[in-house]
């Protein structure tokens, strides 16, 4: 990842290893704001929790904002790292939301291991190309796809989910980027509410690499709306 420039709000965001507390995160929200990437939705589920919406999403996470929402150039900061299509996602609410995410990135060691165990999944656990685990290797990992839930009395919401580093020495392939490792996970919504959703892999600028792009909407942070 190269050196990028700060802009908007640093976010810095500590949580313990055992006690995750609210946490208050401020974005600079990208222009033009992105559009929503809906969930599609798939009829209901019957589930330990009673009667849900069942509904998908697929994301992807690239070492720069050629291929997102900012178009092929990538708009002003086109050496971002960044989430697509959308950073903008709506779910329904009372669903059962499986979310696939293509992890195009390289990385590293994260700061808090913490987050390289995946939090608030159906069973505490995600899908690595296939394979069934509780998390990922903390000296391994590209990025996290982490909701928090604002200060509010809206329904309780706390996802991570690791996503692994692609090897850096991974060839790419015929569209820029090298062969993405494939993310899922499954996780429940309660009523409607607005949240905050970012990558805890710093890999930023400014204060621990929480600035620039990890602070900033349309890049490595969003909102999730509960419809």
């Amino acid at each position: 990842m190269g050196a990028r420039r700060l802009v908007g709000v640093v976010v810095t965001v500590v949580l313990g290893a055992v006690v995750v507390g609210a946490t208050t995160a401020v974005l600079a929200i990208a222009s033009p704001s992105p559009a929503m990437l809906r969930a599609s939705v798939h009829g209901y589920v019957s589930t330990p929790e009673g009667r849900l919406v069942r509904a998908s999403l697929t994301l992807d996470t690239y070492p720069d904002s050629l291929a997102g929402e900012h178009g092929s150039g990538g708009g002003a900061h086109p050496d971002w790292v960044s989430y697509g299509p959308s950073t903008s996602l709506w779910v329904p609410a009372h669903a059962l939301v499986t979310v696939t995410i293509r992890q195009y990135d390289t990385g590293g060691t994260i700061l808090n291991p913490f987050f390289a165990s995946a939090r608030g999944t159906v069973g505490g656990v995600e899908w690595v190309n296939g394979r069934r685990v509780g998390g990922v290797d903390p000296n391994n990992i590209g990025h996290t796809f982490t909701i928090h839930t604002f200060p509010t009395d809206q329904t309780s919401l706390f996802v991570n989910v690791p996503l692994p580093a692609v090897p850096a020495s991974a060839p790419n392939l015929a569209n820029g980027y090298p062969r993405p490792v494939i993310v899922t996970f499954q996780f429940v919504t309660g009523g409607p509410g607005r949240y905050v959703w970012q990558c805890e892999y710093p890999c930023g600028v400014g204060v621990a690499g929480f600035g620039g792009p990890m602070s900033t909407q349309g890049y490595m942070a969003g909102t999730l709306t509960v419809g």
